[in-house]
């Protein structure tokens, strides 16, 4: 039987997410990758069990993540059914509907038909009543944002959701999402975007989704900081066979320019020189802004976790590091949902 450190909660740094009563952890878990049925259920269980350890309360998924679609959110329920037992309200457990997820057309994008069915699957695979956030994982332009927010409305007003949030929505999407949420009297709680050293777009434009999810006071609770592995020290000295890039995927090789390498490197000198990995000095620096709310960190081992958790007893910046920083965090072309709804 699972007993969790006693002391977790005297560690990890909880934020406000937003205006909201809800307090995240800087550093949460995420279950995209490592978490499908490729990965061994001992596995599995010593991550999360980690997690929980570590004082990580929030545990994040989207129906889709695998592979196959729909196994982590399944392996996830066997932990709640098995060692988590007793610990669900010590948790924030969210997940998403927006991407492909099953054959034919109800299987994506931001219907209503399609997002409470995806819920009420996720639920069937959690084994749960309801997850504390649900999210619209990606702006869809064939469907009015009236429906997609409805949807999320239904999903709070029923239950099955305690809080609602949209998940790669550009600035202005999410200027437009948040007047229909005041329309219908929907709470959007958080939004969740990409953002990286190598991956700034959250920063651009005027206003930048930053600004205006600061300014209408949703927490942000930002994923991939260490842009897929890039921002490693994988990729220093080449591909490893192990690696993303060479797998395949949704990391690809071309991402891997020399020009990129270069300006990888030197960002992992700043890092060495502040005592700090470059993982963890990228989860450092998304984490600089106040409007972060939490880093979303993925781990393939109990010691990766730890190693990413570490980044919050590193210094603070310097404006002479920032200005060092800034000068080789440049876009790397990693926003692969760009296309598919940020740029949208």
């Amino acid at each position: 039987m699972f007993t969790p450190a006693p002391g977790r909660y005297g560690a990890m740094p909880y934020r406000r997410c937003g205006r909201s009563g809800l307090d995240l952890p800087a550093v949460a878990l995420g279950l995209w990758q490592n978490f499908g049925e490729g990965t061994p259920e001992t596995r599995r269980r010593e991550i999360v069990r980690r997690a929980v350890d570590l004082g990580i309360t929030h545990l994040d998924l989207a129906n889709n993540y695998g592979p196959p679609p729909g196994a982590a959110e399944a392996a996830l329920g066997r932990l709640l059914a098995g060692d988590l037992a007793g610990l669900r309200d010590e948790l924030v457990i969210s997940t998403k509907a927006g991407y492909t997820q099953w054959p034919g057309p109800y299987g994506e994008g931001g219907s209503r038909k399609y997002l409470l069915a995806s819920l009420d699957q996720s639920l069937g695979r959690l084994g749960l009543d309801h997850v504390d956030i649900f999210y619209s994982h990606r702006f869809d332009p064939t469907t009015p944002l009236h429906e997609t927010l409805g949807a999320l409305l239904t999903a709070v007003r029923s239950g099955r959701a305690r809080y609602a949030g949209i998940s790669s929505y550009s600035a202005e999407r999410t200027v437009q999402a948040l007047a229909v949420a005041a329309e219908i009297g929907l709470d959007l709680l958080v939004h969740q975007p990409s953002y990286s050293m190598v991956n700034r777009w959250v920063e651009d434009g005027d206003p930048s989704l930053l600004d205006v999810v600061g300014d209408a006071g949703l927490g942000t609770v930002v994923f991939s900081p260490l842009a897929q592995g890039l921002l490693t020290d994988k990729y220093l000295d080449g591909v490893p066979e192990d690696s993303r890039a060479a797998r395949g995927g949704p990391f690809r090789r071309e991402f891997l320019t020399e020009e990129t390498l270069g300006h990888v490197r030197a960002l992992n000198e700043i890092a060495a020189a502040r005592g700090q990995t470059l993982a963890q000095m990228a989860i450092a620096w998304v984490l600089r802004d106040p409007r972060v709310t939490t880093a979303l960190v993925g781990a393939s081992s109990p010691a990766q976790l730890d190693s990413s958790v570490a980044a919050l007893d590193g210094p603070g910046f310097s404006q002479d590091e920032l200005m060092a920083i800034d000068s080789h965090a440049v876009d790397a072309g990693v926003n692969i949902w760009g296309p598919r709804s940020s740029d949208l």
